[in-house]
Order: structure tokens, then C-alpha cells, then sequence
């Protein structure tokens, strides 16, 4: 462990709260130049989203961003370009966990698995990622989904193989959670209301039940962040200092307690306004031309 995140651990016990907009930027350079397990990785810049073709060059340079920071790379498709990432990204270094993004689209479907299929017999996934938030959404039944993850494992037997969704669902489905190798949990207190104060004892409480769901098996938080701008989510109020003061606090619980999570996301997506409102677009560690929002 490096002396700065050392130093960043010997704060564990202060309330960030009391802590200025400087010492907060300071803490958040320092987590990051120690570099945190991983980060949720989409190549999309300014009038990009699901859809557009994305080239080899564009994710080497989006991916150059963050690779001094990180040890792993989620990604979240295997087509238009996206399938392209895991290779990139273990040319570079570092861990991926491959996302083959399942929805109501049955033949895509078919096409997102092949893809992470093939990704994985190269050699370039660390983890696979069956579908993400697919009941959540209710884009598919269970059994449909089991069959998906049954035909991935079946595949690259030599690959830990997952399904990303809230932590509350591998609770309420423990077929699935009975077939996955790893638990890969969503834990967003932010989405559930809850303010910024209560956030990371929240995020424990979500995690301490996605484990005891997993029964004994690992869990990963493969999703949680906190926005900077936009409009609140009933008592979660995004805003630069709240946003901060979350990704510190979550990764000296995730040193201390040796968790592994993948921080959501490395930029700033505009497309998602669509689907979440205005605080969807806020969400990055770099902003939507790559600049680094909090140091």
C-alpha cells in the first residue's frame, strides 16, 4: 500500500463533513494515484450513447484516461464496438470484467453472447457479466435468464461468470444466485433516497445483504457512485461536496474491509438523460471531455 493512501487511512475516523473542498480534492487525488480496484467504463463522448459504432482508436484514448487510476475495467457490451474494450484494456493492464448487455431483443441477445463468448476464450475477461439489472428492468423472465448464464459457463468453463442487478435482487432470486460464480451487486443509495450523510452506512447495509444472499460465495459491488449535479432523488441531494465525500468515504471501506467495488462511472454520459432526467448525465469521475472533475 502506498504511503498517500496510508496517510488517506489515517483519516478513517474523521467525518469528512468537517473536511474543506481543498482537503476533499486532496483525498480524492490521493485515493485515485493509489489507484482503486475498478471503475464502469463506457468509450462515449459528447452525442454518443447505445447505437453508435465506437472504433479502436476512440477506446484507447478514453481508455488512456483512466488506466493510471485503475485496476479493472467493467464494461457493459459486447457489440458495436464495445467488444473491442476487454482487449484494449488487457493490453494495458488491467482486469475486465466483460458485460454481454441482455435485453428485450432476443436476436441481439444471441449476438451479445457469442461476443462474450469469444472475448472470454482469448483470454481477455476476468469476470463475465450475464446481463445487467435484466429483472430489475423485467426484460426477461428468470428462466430465461438462467439459461443465458447456463450457456456462458458451459462455455468458458475456465471463466468466473456473473449476472450484474440491485443487491436486493439476488435475494428475491436465489436460483440465480445459486448459478453465479461471483455476486455482482448494484448498491445505490443515492437511487433509494437516502442523504448523503447515511449514504456509505446504507451501502453497508445493501451489501451486508447481498452476502448473505451469496452464501459464502464473493460478492462484488459492481456498481455505486454519487452525482454531482442535477436533481435530487428525494433526500439525496447531488452536489459536488456530497459526491466527493462519497467516493472517499467507499473506498476507505473498501481498503479497510477488503471489498471490491467498481465505482460508477469514469465520465460524465449526456445520453443518459433520457432515461434518468437530468442527474443521469453527472455521474463521472471525468467529465464528458475527459477532465477530472474532483481533483
Amino acid at each position: 500500500m502506498s504511503n498517500l493512501y496510508q496517510r488517506t487511512l489515517s483519516l478513517a475516523g474523521l467525518d469528512t463533513s468537517d473536511l474543506s473542498v481543498e482537503d476533499l480534492r486532496a483525498l480524492v487525488r490521493e485515493i485515485l494515484e493509489a489507484k482503486i480496484h475498478g471503475v464502469c467504463f463506457s468509450p462515449y463522448v459528447e452525442r454518443q450513447g447505445p447505437g453508435t459504432e465506437i472504433g479502436e482508436a476512440q477506446i484507447r484514448e478514453r481508455l488512456s484516461v483512466v488506466t493510471p487510476y485503475v485496476d479493472w475495467v467493467r464494461s457493459f457490451s459486447t457489440t458495436e464496438g464495445n467488444e473491442l474494450i476487454p482487449k484494449v484494456a488487457t493490453e494495458y493492464g488491467l482486469g475486465t470484467m466483460v458485460g454481454a448487455w441482455i435485453g428485450t431483443d432476443l436476436s441481439k441477445n444471441e449476438t451479445e453472447l457469442a461476443n462474450a463468448i469469444e472475448v472470454a476464450s482469448a483470454g481477455d475477461a476476468g469476470i463475465v457479466a450475464v446481463g445487467n439489472e435484466v429483472l430489475l428492468r423485467g426484460d426477461l423472465p428468470e428462466d430465461q435468464l438462467i439459461e443465458y448464464i447456463q450457456r456462458v459457463k458451459a462455455a468458458v468453463p475456465g471463466v468466473d461468470v456473473g449476472y450484474v442487478d440491485a443487491y436486493f435482487k439476488f435475494v428475491d432470486h436465489p436460483r440465480v444466485t445459486e448459478l453465479c460464480d461471483v455476486i455482482l451487486a448494484n448498491c445505490y443509495p443515492f437511487w433509494e433516497g437516502c442523504p448523503a450523510e447515511h449514504a456509505l452506512l446504507y451501502m453497508k447495509e445493501m451489501y451486508r445483504r447481498a452476502v448473505h444472499a451469496a452464501n459464502g460465495k464473493k460478492v462484488v459491488i459492481s456498481e455505486t457512485g454519487w452525482p454531482n449535479l442535477g436533481t435530487p432523488e428525494e433526500g439525496a441531494v447531488p452536489s459536488l461536496e456530497s459526491a466527493m465525500k462519497y467516493f472517499i468515504d467507499t473506498y476507505r471501506w473498501a481498503e479497510q474491509d477488503g471489498i471490491e467495488i467498481f465505482y460508477f462511472s469514469a465520465f460524465d454520459e449526456t445520453w443518459k438523460i433520457d432515461a434518468e432526467g437530468d442527474v443521469g448525465a453527472y455521474w463521472g469521475l471525468w467529465d464528458k471531455d475527459g477532465n477530472p472533475k474532483y481533483v
